[in-house]
């Protein structure tokens, strides 16, 4: 037995959050740690104590292992437990925990360092008698030797990265043609998220479901598994909307999924949490994956149908005990849904968004479990994965599930940043995720259906009437002079208010009049109506217009403004009375989508170009980012090199 008294997190976050909540369950001190972009965060003043370890980019911090065994030295800890994501899957890692006496809370390094390998798992599986995908994962990881294994194997063929997850490095190939630049992407991702550039060549499974396995096993040799979780809703090969049970599985494809996982836990003497990750095929064939060995985002999902707080079984089994839970006494309860909301634009392909959340609201309903690491104020930078929150819904029944996280997005304002709150809620409420006939191309196929609808007039007209009455309500209550004085007071009755709008890409001319009693008469878009104001709070409004009464909530920042009601937020833009001439940019310009570093240029000046040809590769919140030519012509300016940091909207090349 191994005594644990102060736990060091070395990670941040939501999971540092969730981390700590256990932690502390059990009895144990905490220890946070923080980059400089981090030192205001929820997860810092969370934790007993915390200490720095570097700058914001995660090289510099979260990946210095030296750092976090530092740390832990200073503060007295004797168990760190990784998290997710960063170092949790790194073997180097654990051994320096254990070299410097620390506990480990994941499995050992040399289980960490087989399983970590796609294609040592995948090998490992095999041998223990799981199913696998036909592919390439051999030690020869030339071009050529690729090129020949991708025509062995045969097309659509997948390109992962061995030492990777996430789906980062992760890419289809569908003809010959495509493979050369396929593989060099794919390997420069691989070497930047996980200093390997190794891949793994498997044969592209159509339309298959995601099906994972959750583990925990002992330091005894007990090992059982925690049934399974559907991950097959995902964008950019990463999960966004995770389920258990699965609606795929019946008992007995349950059981033997159940059976082939423990089997590749068993063949490495597995112990902690970890999962097994399974393709299943429309005939209902399953194929191993891999293995992470780590706790996974979607492990609130298994935590409510089983009732294991797999947190606190990891701890107790780094503490050397003996696990409690037996297979037969396990069992699905209800059914779990999670969803990953993010700071990103499902209209703009997913594109990660920053800023500074005016307001982070999630309406507490009963089943209802919020696990996040941002709150009211924090800033969504570019240095770390944009998820804001996973929000899960647990229920008797899959269908109450399902509506309980509706009505859960739909009520939750989240103010300043683009977020993908609204997407997700119309995945739920799809009548083909309803049927449970989901697959890891559902976002592609039902793109259509699930894209954002233009914001109706009505919607447009209450978004203005929101802002306009919030407005003079904030500027009265800021005013010492007559203070009582109602909204849109005027010595003239005959000159009605007027106020200037963006919203989307509509221009909306309001204009209102003060009928007293709280109420106005607002004409906007050809309509006229009698407004009257029911509550106003710093970033609420009640409105009653025509007898019915809505509920907007309202964030500004500047000229901007974003008005959250019926379950969509619209940013509204107040126009200035005197316009500035706006800066136009020249044709053929190519910007920055976003702030980021430059990691290649595949341009110069004078080279031609083809329209849609790829200029420049921006990364950015742990993705890479492809600059397109607007025009074909040929490149007159380059305004970057690789390695530089742009700012959102730079110019990078000009395209003649």
């Amino acid at each position: 037995m191994r005594r644990i008294h102060k736990l060091l997190i070395a990670n941040r976050g939501e999971i540092a959050c969730r981390i700590q909540r256990s932690a502390r369950s059990l009895g144990l001190g905490t220890v946070a740690v923080f980059s400089d972009a981090d030192s205001s965060a929820p997860h810092v003043r969370l934790a007993d104590e915390a200490v720095r370890i570097g700058p914001a980019p995660s090289a510099e911090s979260y990946l210095r292992i030296e750092a976090l065994v530092e740390a832990a030295r200073r503060t007295g800890a004797d168990a760190v437990h990784p998290g997710f994501g960063f170092l949790a899957e790194n073997a180097r890692f654990a051994q320096a925990c254990l070299d410097a006496g620390l506990v480990f809370v994941g499995p050992r390094p040399a289980a960490i360092a087989a399983l970590g390998s796609k294609r040592e798992a995948k090998r490992l599986a095999a041998a223990a008698g799981v199913p696998v995908v036909p592919g390439y994962a051999g030690d020869d990881q030339s071009v050529a030797a690729l090129t020949a294994a991708a025509r062995d194997v045969g097309f659509p063929l997948l390109l992962k990265a061995s030492a990777g997850g996430g789906g980062k490095g992760m890419q289809i190939v569908r003809a010959a043609a495509e493979l050369g630049p396929a593989l060099e992407s794919a390997k420069r991702v691989a070497a930047a998220a996980f200093g390997d550039d190794t891949l793994l060549l498997e044969r592209y499974v159509e339309r298959p479901r995601h099906v994972e396995i959750q583990i925990l096993g002992d330091e005894h040799g007990h090992l059982v598994h925690l049934f399974e979780r559907e991950c097959s809703i995902q964008r950019r090969h990463q999960k966004i909307v995770e389920e258990s049970p699965s609606p795929a599985l019946d008992a007995e494809l349950r059981e033997r999924m159940g059976e082939a996982a423990v089997a590749a836990g068993r063949a490495v003497s597995y112990s902690s949490a970890g999962t097994v990750e399974f393709i299943l095929g429309e005939d209902q064939r399953f194929y191993f994956l891999e293995v992470n060995t780590r706790l996974q985002v979607e492990h609130p999902v298994t935590e409510c149908v089983t009732g294991v707080d797999i947190v606190a079984e990891q701890l107790r089994i780094a503490r050397g005990e003996r696990l409690r839970l037996r297979q037969a006494e396990l069992g699905p309860r209800g059914h779990a849904i999670e969803v990953r909301l993010y700071a990103e634009s499902p209209e703009d392909g997913f594109l990660p968004q920053t800023g500074r959340l005016l307001e982070f609201e999630i309406p507490a309903l009963d089943g209802l479990r919020v696990d996040s690491g941002v709150e009211t104020g924090s800033e969504i930078g570019i240095h770390y994965d944009p998820m804001l929150a996973k929000v899960i819904a647990h229920a008797p029944t899959r269908d109450e599930a399902i509506q309980r996280l509706i009505r859960a997005l739909s009520g939750a304002s989240v103010l300043g940043v683009v977020t993908n709150r609204g997407y997700l809620a119309r995945v739920l409420d799809h009548e083909a995720f309803r049927a449970g006939a989901t697959h890891t191309h559902f976002v592609e196929e039902h793109a259509a259906a699930l894209a954002e609808p233009p914001a109706s007039d009505a919607e447009l007209r209450f978004a203005a009437t929101v802002v306009a009455v919030a407005a003079h309500e904030r500027r009265r209550a800021e005013r010492t002079l007559l203070p009582a004085l109602e909204p849109g007071f005027r010595v003239s009755r005959f000159a009605p208010e007027r106020v200037e709008l963006r919203v989307g890409e509509r221009e909306v001319t309001l204009t209102y009049e003060n009928l007293g009693g709280g109420a106005l008469r607002v004409t906007a878009l050809g309509e006229t109506a009698e407004v009257r104001v029911v509550e106003a709070g710093p970033r609420e409004l009640v409105l009653e217009i025509g007898g019915h009464r809505r509920r907007a909530r309202h964030a500004t920042d500047g000229a901007r403004w974003h008005v959250h009601s019926g379950g969509r937020t619209l940013a509204v833009d107040e126009l200035p009375r005197f316009p500035e001439k706006l800066v136009e940019l020249a044709a053929g310009a190519c910007v920055a989508p976003m702030p980021g570093k430059i990691v290649r240029v595949a341009c110069q000046v004078g080279s031609p170009v083809e329209a849609g040809q790829v200029l420049v590769i921006l990364e950015a919140m742990k993705m890479e980012h492809s600059v397109r030519a607007p025009v074909a012509g040929t490149v007159r300016e380059l305004a970057v090199a690789e390695g530089a940091q742009v700012d959102a909207g730079a110019v990078l090349v000009l395209v003649e």
